[in-house]
């Protein structure tokens, strides 16, 4: 576990709202908190990685990235979605390089080692003079993988938590909607100049719409905007009309959802769509958003011009995100910040993240005695 510049129980204290005060800006600006974050927080939580009806047939794989680490995700012969790190056991050699495709066994681009589908060592070229080698002690390290409604997460790191028990509730609660039966589009992905912690904070509040997504303001209910707090996760939704007041998606209801489930997954979700946001953490000043875009429709001539819209808007509003997000990173890398106050009207999602981090970095640095 990487070292930490000295975290007192004070600043880990879990205050009422009212009486809290945000986390300190080192927390987003420095290497050490950034390090610490990957061994603490991410190696040993469900990260999102894709969708099972990308693999479809066996030998079908997706690549991904956790906490730094490569990972294959791939469909054996006996279709079951499986995962491995990335990596040969010869001398770390990847297994594949393109983000998606079909392979009949798995062979490092290395030096051509091949694996079986199932992760056993098959095939080890020019080996025949090496002594005390046995194939059955270099299979890929396997890593645990588990799907929720078809969406696929990893976790490199056993924990406590079972999958359905993280995203227990949302499936009854956005009922009739059955996530699992919508098709995946299109992965979009944006680099921010901003800590990963800086764009959750903000995706958890309604507060700034007004002032930096003007024309969402005039799409949601901004009066009747919500947030609820559960043990893994938050739930911010409102009422999604146009300006004239009609469902613009066909919904009875016309409500939509927005999920966020510690530490770092969105799950937007309207009618006839889903969007998962993936924010990965790259630099303390920097990390990846990962935007994947399901729909009920895919193929039809007015589903695909309402994806094109759906798409375009989408980025509109990210780009305002991204502009703000990183305003905000340099302020809190600024000698005029520190630590600032929530509002317990509008700021109780932010609040109960940071609740969360507090949470996980108590639990860790009590383990490794490192509280001062």
């Amino acid at each position: 576990m990487h070292a930490l510049p000295d975290v007192t129980s004070d600043i880990l204290r879990v205050s009422p709202l009212e009486q809290s005060e945000t986390i300190p800006s080192c927390w987003y600006t420095d290497q050490r908190f950034h390090d610490f974050e990957k061994d603490a927080i991410f190696l040993c939580t469900w990260q999102y990685v894709g969708v099972e009806s990308q693999v479809p047939n066996a030998g079908d794989y997706i690549l991904a990235t956790v906490a730094g680490n490569p990972i294959i995700v791939v469909r054996s012969k006996e279709g079951v979605v499986q995962a491995f790190y990335n990596v040969c056991r010869h001398r770390g050699g990847p297994l594949a390089i393109e983000e998606s495709g079909h392979v009949r066994v798995l062979q490092c681009k290395y030096h051509g080692w091949t694996y079986c589908l199932d992760g056993s060592l098959r095939g080890v070229p020019r080996f025949d003079r090496t002594e005390l080698f046995d194939k059955k002690d270099y299979g890929l390290v396997p890593v645990e993988v588990c799907s929720w409604q078809g969406l696929l997460f990893v976790r490199l790191v056993d924990g406590s938590v079972a999958l359905e028990t993280l995203m227990g509730g949302i499936p009854e609660r956005i009922a009739p909607q059955q996530l699992n039966k919508l098709k995946f589009c299109r992965r979009v992905e944006y680099e921010i100049l901003c800590n990963w912690k800086t764009y959750v904070d903000n995706y958890l509040e309604g507060y700034h719409i007004p002032l930096v997504h003007p024309e969402l303001c005039k799409m949601l209910d901004y009066r009747a905007y919500t947030t609820e707090l559960h043990r893994h996760y938050s739930l911010q939704y409102s009422p999604f009309r146009d300006p004239e007041g009609n469902n613009i998606y066909g919904a009875a209801d016309g409500e939509a959802y927005y999920y966020f489930v510690f530490p770092n997954i969105m799950l937007n979700i309207l009618p006839g769509r889903l969007q998962v946001n993936s924010v990965i953490p790259v630099q303390p000043n920097r990390c990846r958003v990962v935007f994947d875009y399901y729909y009920s429709d895919i193929t039809s001539p007015e589903a695909l011009r309402m994806i094109a819209d759906d798409m375009k808007f989408s980025d509109e509003v990210q780009q305002e995100d991204i502009e703000i997000c990183e305003h905000v990173q340099r302020g809190l890398a600024s000698r005029g910040y520190d630590r600032g106050r929530f509002s317990a009207e509008c700021e109780q999602g932010v609040y109960h993240f940071q609740s969360m981090l507090k949470d996980t970095y108590r639990e860790v640095l009590t383990q490794s005695r490192t509280i001062v």
